[in-house]
């Protein structure tokens, strides 16, 4: 923000009052208006008609404070503070709408008292003995909004700036258009100093300490609106201060100034909402599971969506909106909404369950009826699924949750199962040594789980002897699994081919034992066990040389 800019505020706070001069009444001296306290109108008109500039009578306006244990000094202040406070907050009472009935009752509490306005509901006059006086929760509350009106300090303005002169100058006091002058010149050196703080300091130092992509994606965007908010936090602080004309004009100023500060809020806020991502995606990337890093981008997306809903109404409530029927409205709205898309909000709880019960995670190959598919992404509405046709299935949360899900990506180890089917004329001992030579392949593999597997001549079909064999193989993913199968398949056959173990397969045949002139189908086993054996061990050898 260049000096310019300040330049063009300054302008701006002191014009708008300033045009108000040619509607003001001129100065006057009158010997103050007598104290009312008939009615609610008198009682309010003599407090704050005998404070004006014209007509400057304290001791007259401290009347409707004057009760027991209350001196006129007391009711004196309190009554200054009283028009500060509404002066500070550009409240402006018309004199029109105080009721001049002198048994007035509030319509909705059938009170006898009338509340100046809504904006401070503190501060009320009651009926006392045929008397409209303030109240004493009003007078025990003063100095507690008074505070709150003016904090840090700010009230000891209001003392020492009027001491400059109380000449006008197109409506305003010198004083006042001096201390706009330095508020201006005030918000215009602390955007300076915030500004070398940022750029300077902090930017440097995290740059050195290996932060530069934190300083690119995040600081340096927070910088410029967290300067910008605290420069008209400070203006909203001091204006109160300057005492300017409550009028057709000037009551825009502090409401843009109140609107502009939460739009300024909302704007820091929603980018440290980056920076707490990053920071959630840094501690999702140390855990073991993937199913947080989808969580973090949908936080993100949440958590920027409340911060924009609140600083809508908040600048809403700065603008002295009111905002009571307008959530009232919503919450109707939201309901009816809530009926018509009850779906949604089911997938929506849906999708919460999956992120608590982590049933899986991004990578996993789950099945769940008719889906078989590997997760690819969670959102709020729907889980996307990658089949193995290659196509992507978007299956809707609050179906997901409720079915059972089989995931695969959790197996430690992989279970591999089939029967290898000889032929009836295997010798037993051939079939004992070719067993031996299955298990002799699980527990050379690297890829097996070595502390259980099952391999037995199981069963005898009605064309084969059944060897089953039952083992799990310890792999990270299908692909790796897939992969291992293939070399211990590959073993096998060698194995068989070695010792002569023939495969059996379901078939017709016309077996002719003998034929004249012609060797006999059937092998003829002349072999000793030791033999066999020695062919066994020569063969594990033989294969871990072609292995390597």
């Amino acid at each position: 923000m260049k000096f310019k800019t300040f330049f063009i505020l300054f302008i701006f706070l002191y014009s708008s009052p300033a045009l108000a001069f040619f509607i003001q009444d001129q100065d006057n001296d009158t010997l103050g208006v007598a104290a009312d306290l008939s009615s609610p109108f008198g009682a309010i008109y003599t407090h704050f008609e005998n404070l004006q500039d014209y007509n400057y009578h304290p001791e007259i306006a401290a009347q409707p404070f004057l009760r027991e244990g209350v001196s006129l000094a007391e009711a004196q202040q309190m009554a200054i503070k009283v028009k500060h406070i509404f002066d500070g907050k550009v409240i402006y009472l018309d004199e029109n709408d105080f009721p001049t009935d002198p048994l007035y009752r509030d319509s909705i509490s059938r009170k006898q008292k009338y509340i100046l306005s809504g904006q401070i509901p503190e501060i009320y006059v009651i009926r006392e003995e045929g008397r409209w006086l303030y109240a004493q929760k009003t007078i025990e509350s003063i100095d507690r909004i008074y505070k709150k009106t003016y904090p840090l300090g700010t009230d000891k303005l209001l003392t020492w700036l009027p001491k400059i002169g109380n000449d006008r100058y197109l409506g305003l006091y010198i004083w006042q258009l001096l201390g706009l002058l330095i508020i201006t010149l005030i918000c215009f050196v602390l955007h300076k100093i915030l500004t070398f703080i940022f750029e300077k300091i902090l930017f440097r130092i995290l740059v050195k300490l290996g932060k530069r992509d934190v300083v690119k994606k995040v600081i340096h965007p927070v910088a410029k609106p967290t300067s910008l908010f605290f420069v008209f936090w400070l203006a909203t602080l001091l204006i109160p201060a300057m005492q300017l004309p409550v009028n057709t004009y000037y009551k825009y100023i502090p409401l843009i100034l109140k609107a502009t500060l939460p739009i300024f809020a909302t704007m820091v806020f929603y980018r440290l909402v980056d920076l707490l991502s990053e920071y959630f995606k840094r501690l999702a990337e140390r855990t073991d599971t993937t199913l947080d890093d989808q969580l973090v981008p949908l936080v993100r997306k949440a958590l920027k969506t409340f911060v924009v809903v609140i600083g809508i109404f908040y600048t809403l409530y700065n603008l002295n909106v009111d905002i009571i029927p307008l959530l009232t409205g919503l919450s109707i709205g939201g309901l009816a909404f809530a009926l018509a898309a009850q779906d949604t909000i089911k997938n929506f709880f849906g999708s919460f369950m999956i992120f608590v019960d982590k049933p899986f995670q991004i990578g996993d190959w789950i099945t769940s009826g008719d889906i078989d598919g590997s997760v690819e992404e969670v959102g709020f509405r729907s889980t996307r699924i990658r089949t193995f046709r290659n196509s992507v299935v978007y299956v809707p949360n609050a179906k997901l949750a409720d079915s059972t899900i089989d995931n695969h990506g959790l197996r430690v180890y992989r279970r591999f199962y089939t029967k290898i089917a000889i032929t009836y004329d295997t010798p037993p001992s051939l079939i004992q040594i070719f067993v031996d030579g299955l298990e002799k392949i699980i527990q050379e593999h690297p890829d097996t789980r070595k502390d259980y597997y099952n391999v037995y001549l199981n069963d005898m079909g009605s064309h084969s002897l059944d060897v089953m064999f039952y083992m799990f193989f310890d792999v990270p993913d299908w692909q790796a699994e897939l992969k291992a199968r293939h070399e211990l398949i590959l073993s096998i056959i060698r194995l068989a081919e070695h010792l002569d173990v023939r495969f059996a397969f379901p078939t017709q045949t016309l077996h002719i034992e003998t034929q004249p002139g012609k060797e006999s189908l059937t092998p003829d086993y002349i072999e000793s066990e030791e033999s066999m054996r020695q062919k066994m061990k020569h063969f594990f050898v033989q294969d871990q040389g072609n292995q390597a």
